[in-house]
């Protein structure tokens, strides 16, 4: 997005964008979406409307299943191909599952606006059979297993745990919402690796006293439909598995013939192209971006959208006769949203840190300023107040009823979560 957006404002060039999906989604609030916090209009914006007023880029819905870089083109699942003389790949991400038997068939990832839709399908049911029947209490109904103590599984436990503890001890009358339980599992030491100490402390603190239980230095070694197995041979009933262990290129990096490196990620040379392909550029999640060190920078979407602009630039530079310019990471710094008035902001390269309310108010800040159009910015403040005030959630649909379907006294092997998408 940021490089077609970046490259239409020259008018010197004719873009075509294709992508899968008819709309462009808003991956760092993907768990507000999965918690009820948010409906989907607010992380998911189409793509025809963004561009509506820019005559010279063509968008086509297909899906890219390959690269061809000697011939410059690329085909999709339909049979089409289509040839530039520049190719920018930014496919993304996917779950990496790191190959533990029944992750990618039994658990929940949080990568696209499906897997959120479906996780916050699946969330509802469980509560919805368990005022129904109290006796499936005993067979784990309410046990949420998060996999991953980054980001992801960090905002994600804190988030699921204030909505147990507000809207659905609310609205639940007759549930005892106390039987809930959020496991965090993190096979490290620390969560929010990237963050300071201090941070870690803070998170672990904040998400303790909200009631998530936290299993650090642990790992999961198998998942089932209705159990998890953890590295020390203990098991947690559950029937709902949220992963947040890692990501992975996209397939396409794999059977395009191209470099590849950690995390089956496009290695780029300095200035985003492939090497020895100076006419491809590959950018954000999809790509293994050197930083200052000449290690990869981590995936962010701070990190995408700046690859992205400085491409369209080494591009323009390029048509014009002029040299590119290696990629510059402006590192504004990290921060993640913890609760209620608790989050982390570290500011900065030298990552001078903010903790609590004025931390909380510089993320929603940052991510308000960071959404599509002005409508879409309103509407999220307004859901974001309206929650903050009333302490309850608007936007719990049931809308996946397939992914919230479970045969508890039927065939166990009926009850799997879904197959990966």
């Amino acid at each position: 997005m940021g490089c077609a957006t970046t490259l239409l404002r020259s008018g010197n060039v004719r873009v075509t964008l294709l992508d899968r999906h008819n709309y462009h989604q808003f991956q760092p609030l993907f768990y507000q979406l999965a918690s009820s916090l948010l409906a989907q209009n607010d992380v998911s914006f189409p793509l025809r409307r963004i561009f509506r007023e820019q005559p010279n880029l063509d968008i086509k819905l297909v899906e890219v299943t390959s690269v061809d870089p000697k011939t410059m083109t690329v085909a999709t699942n339909e049979g089409e191909t289509y040839q530039a003389d520049i190719l920018v790949l930014a496919a993304g991400s996917r779950a990496n599952f790191f190959n533990i038997p029944g992750a990618a068939t039994d658990s929940f990832p949080l990568y696209t606006l499906t897997d959120a839709q479906r996780l916050r399908s699946r969330i509802l049911g469980l509560f919805e059979d368990a005022d129904r029947d109290p006796k499936l209490l005993e067979m784990g109904a309410l046990n949420f297993v998060i996999v991953g103590g980054g980001p992801t599984g960090t905002e994600m436990a804190g988030s699921l745990a204030g909505m147990i503890h507000t809207t659905i001890a609310a609205e639940y009358r007759d549930l005892a919402c106390s039987a809930a339980r959020v496991y965090l599992i993190e096979r490290g030491s620390t969560l929010l690796g990237p963050f300071s100490p201090e941070a870690h402390d803070y998170a672990s603190k904040v998400l303790q006293r909200e009631g998530v239980e936290l299993r650090l230095n642990t790992s999961v070694t198998k998942v089932h439909p209705d159990h998890v197995i953890l590295g020390d041979g203990s098991t947690i009933k559950t029937h709902c598995v949220i992963w947040g262990g890692g990501l992975m290129a996209t397939p396409i990096a794999k059977g395009s013939r191209l470099p590849t490196g950690r995390g089956g990620r496009m290695q780029v040379e300095p200035d985003l192209t492939v090497p020895g392909f100076p006419n491809i550029y590959a950018l954000g999640d999809f790509a293994n971006i050197p930083g200052p060190d000449g290690t990869a920078l981590p995936q962010l979407g701070s990190v995408a959208l700046q690859s992205g602009r400085w491409a369209a630039k080494n591009i323009l530079a390029e048509i014009e006769g002029k040299p590119r310019k290696a990629f510059h990471y402006l590192d504004k710094g990290i921060m993640a949203m913890i609760g209620r008035n608790a989050a982390i902001a570290e500011v900065g390269a030298r990552r001078h840190e903010v903790t609590g309310p004025l931390a909380w108010a510089m993320w929603l800040g940052v991510h308000l300023a960071l959404l599509g159009e002005l409508q879409v910015r309103v509407d999220t403040l307004v859901e974001w107040i309206w929650n903050y005030f009333h302490e309850e959630r608007g936007a719990q649909l049931l809308d996946r009823s397939d992914e919230a379907r479970i045969d508890w006294y039927g065939d166990k092997s009926n009850s799997k979560a879904a197959t990966a998408k």
